[in-house]
């Protein structure tokens, strides 16, 4: 089934279906390790949470993944899963005083998220690369074609004619 018979109009990139696939599950799991999702050998984190620009080992760019909010959310959700199933857990099974777990939890809470970050990154990233996203091998987003609103040259507020 084409865009076209779904939508009506023609596929706007049909080069992106010339281009061979590349596995998803591979590369989310080499984003897991932190690791370039083409190559699985370089590095693909420059900091903390700063993506590098190019993989050390191939060359591969880097600089074009947007995961912008997409991380912290799948961490807020893994992280509250876990926390709210200990506290109900400890709640049944134990009987700590309110000033630890007033300690405890917030601790456990931010170690976990401070944890689980990089490589949750890491996993989006090597999705987007896997699907093409964002210019990642796939069709480029012409910045030409983009005219900013009226009186406004914020590069965020453009919009397409």
């Amino acid at each position: 089934m084409t865009i076209e018979r779904l939508t009506g109009r023609p596929d706007l990139h049909p080069a992106a279906d010339a281009q061979p696939q590349r596995d998803i599950w591979l590369s989310v799991r080499r984003g897991l390790q932190c690791r370039c999702p083409a190559c699985g050998e370089g590095a693909i984190f420059d900091g903390y949470l700063r993506i590098a620009d190019r993989c050390p080992a191939c060359g591969e760019e880097l600089y074009h993944h947007r995961a912008d909010d997409l991380p912290p959310y799948i961490v807020i959700t893994i992280v509250g899963h876990i926390i709210i199933t200990l506290v109900l857990a400890v709640e049944m099974f134990a009987d700590y005083s309110t000033t630890t777990q007033m300690i405890l939890w917030p601790l456990l809470t931010l170690a976990l998220a401070l944890v689980l970050m990089r490589p949750v990154k890491g996993a989006v990233v090597g999705y987007q690369w896997a699907l093409r996203m964002h210019g990642f091998g796939g069709p480029q987003e012409d910045e030409a074609a983009l005219r900013p609103r009226a009186g406004n040259t914020d590069k965020k507020e453009w919009e397409r004619p």
